[in-house]
């Protein structure tokens, strides 16, 4: 059973060198956890952050809820980072998809402008 945790979060504007150099820190010990799948952080251009997590169970999500470095981050975010943030642990109940990449037309002969991506 795959679940899927959702960070959405808006850091203070004086924060940002700060959380940075710490979510360099943090990002290698996050993935170390046994069952973390994958992960994925966006900014939107009004300056909300959003990261997608998945693990493959909640066990693992409790593992990484329970890491002492991470319960230092948590601190640090609530205290100097965050100006405010939402965490959402979510069960996939489905999971399908499509993916034509190889026989996708790069943007510039595709017509359309390219997507904008927001990490």
């Amino acid at each position: 059973m795959t679940i899927l945790v959702a960070f959405r979060s808006r850091l203070r504007p004086e924060a940002t060198e700060a959380y940075a150099a710490m979510a360099q820190q943090i990002g290698p010990l996050a993935m170390a956890v046994p069952g973390y799948l994958a992960h994925k952080a966006y900014t939107a251009p009004d300056g909300e952050r959003v990261t997608l997590v998945e693990y493959e169970s909640e066990a693992a999500v409790r593992i990484w809820a329970r890491d002492a470095a991470h319960a230092q981050a948590k601190t640090a975010g609530r205290a100097e980072f965050f100006a405010w943030y939402r965490v959402q642990i979510c069960q996939v109940l489905r999971d399908h998809g499509h993916d034509m990449a190889e026989t996708r037309p790069a943007a510039a002969t595709s017509g359309r402008p390219p997507i904008a991506r927001y990490y």
